[in-house]
């Protein structure tokens, strides 16, 4: 076992959740004591930063001009057509066939998007931001969203972007592992821990040993798992089952006197919202718009378009993650989404939505499965088990652990805070070497 309190670290440490939908700050001082940054939004305080981007030109000046959280998203509503929203920018973290993207002349590496997030983040703060040379620990999920995500690229970009921000003594956690930390801070007992965490991109469990002394805390982790699917994968079922069927998917158009299907290509693009915004261009309206003359019904198609050159994707993914909320606590709910000229109405059952993701539940349970293997553990050993993010709260997965661990105590928070907490906190630590996962040299 390690002692959690050999000796504090003898400065302010931050801690940054940076998530797939939020990005979540936090800083902990030698007194053990953690807070997390907000900002204040039309009198409201804000902890869950929207990790979102948005780039517009400024009229007078021609200069290129960008906002971040949700003064990127008002500026995006105010503007669609003028402005540039990029969202679920962590799910190319990892991906090899994304090198770049143009933005008003310019093209932006993954890294320099990142860079650009947190410069903006950080004027927001101004001085609640700690100096850039204290020890930032930063956390990483324990599997990259994707479908053949590259560990080593990520964190290579992680290490390329947080250091031309201004950082130097960088460390990098497990997000379930912080999650875990931050948790255990309530124990009274020794418990032996998995902790769920529920993304936007991925879904990360980990076990933790945890043994409460009269010097303080011990532990042990035992071992870590995790999968690229999470909440934006259960918002792109519901688009493809619900939505895009009533946009032309299925759809048949005629060519040389033959009827063919209308392209899916074009469908799994529009249901994922990290890759819909590259729908947006002359080549693939001219595309769709040559399909809809030539298609068997040609008005789905047109709404289709309609949506694309308008920039409706947030306004869906909005309803869709409203709806997704409702089939949490109803049995049926109703989807509605109004366009300028047309309307999207469709009822689903909370069966439908569980029928769509049965494939991803499965493989959930197998990664939770992993996770008791890989420690060594049978499922009567988990004292304790801990869900975080708004995807535990879907009573599918909240099964997955119910029926598992029938004597554990399972708890769920859809609490923005635990992460970041967590990895300021572990910052505190004098030994943080024994928490960290080794970055992988960046190439600069």
């Amino acid at each position: 076992m390690m002692k959690a309190d050999p000796g504090r670290f003898d400065g302010v440490t931050l801690g940054i959740d940076f998530g797939t939908t939020n990005t979540v700050l936090s800083v902990a001082s030698p007194d053990g004591t953690a807070a997390v940054l907000s900002l204040s939004k039309d009198g409201k305080e804000i902890t869950g930063y929207r990790s979102v981007l948005s780039f517009w030109q400024d009229r007078e000046t021609g200069h290129r001009t960008y906002e971040s959280g949700p003064w990127a998203m008002d500026a995006f509503v105010n503007a669609p057509h003028s402005t540039r929203m990029l969202q679920s920018f962590k799910s190319f973290a990892a991906s090899k066939s994304f090198v770049d993207t143009p933005v008003f002349g310019k093209r932006f590496k993954f890294e320099d998007i990142l860079q650009t997030f947190l410069e903006s983040v950080a004027a927001r703060l101004g001085d609640k931001l700690p100096a850039r040379k204290n020890r930032v620990v930063i956390g990483r999920p324990v599997i990259f969203a994707g479908a053949s995500p590259d560990e080593q690229l990520a964190m290579q970009r992680y290490e390329k972007a947080f250091r031309a921000f201004g950082f130097t003594d960088i460390h990098y956690v497990y997000e379930p592992v912080a999650a875990a930390y931050f948790y255990a801070q309530e124990l009274k007992a020794d418990s032996t821990v998995l902790v769920a965490d529920f993304g936007g991109g991925t879904s990360d469990f980990s076990i933790v040993k945890f043994e409460v002394g009269k010097d303080g805390l011990s532990f042990a982790p035992m071992s870590q798992t995790g999968v690229g699917i999470a909440g934006d994968t259960f918002d792109y079922r519901i688009i493809d089952n619900a939505v895009s069927p009533l946009l032309g998917k299925n759809g048949e158009y005629k060519s040389f006197g033959k009827k063919l299907p209308v392209p899916r290509h074009y469908y799994a693009n529009f249901a994922r919202w990290n890759t819909l915004f590259l729908m947006n261009s002359p080549a693939t309206i001219r595309e769709l718009t040559d399909l809809a003359k030539q298609a068997v019904d040609p008005q789905p198609l047109e709404h289709f378009i309609n949506l694309i050159e308008n920039d409706y994707g947030y306004e869906i993914y909005r309803a869709v993650s409203d709806l997704k909320i409702r089939l949490s606590s109803d049995r049926m709910s109703a989807f509605r989404f109004r366009a300028d000229d047309f309307e999207i109405r469709t009822d689903i059952t909370r069966n439908d939505f569980e029928n769509w993701i049965s494939d991803d539940v499965r493989q959930i349970g197998r990664s939770v499965d992993q996770a008791v293997e890989k420690a060594g553990l049978d499922f009567a050993d988990i004292d304790r088990v801990f869900l975080t993010g708004g995807t535990s709260f879907v009573p599918v997965i909240r099964t997955i652990f119910e029926s598992r661990f029938s004597k554990a105590m399972v708890t769920s928070s859809n609490q923005f805070d635990s992460i970041a907490t967590g990895l300021a906190l572990i910052g505190q630590d004098a030994d943080i070497a024994r928490w960290a996962v080794k970055a992988l040299p960046a190439k600069l």
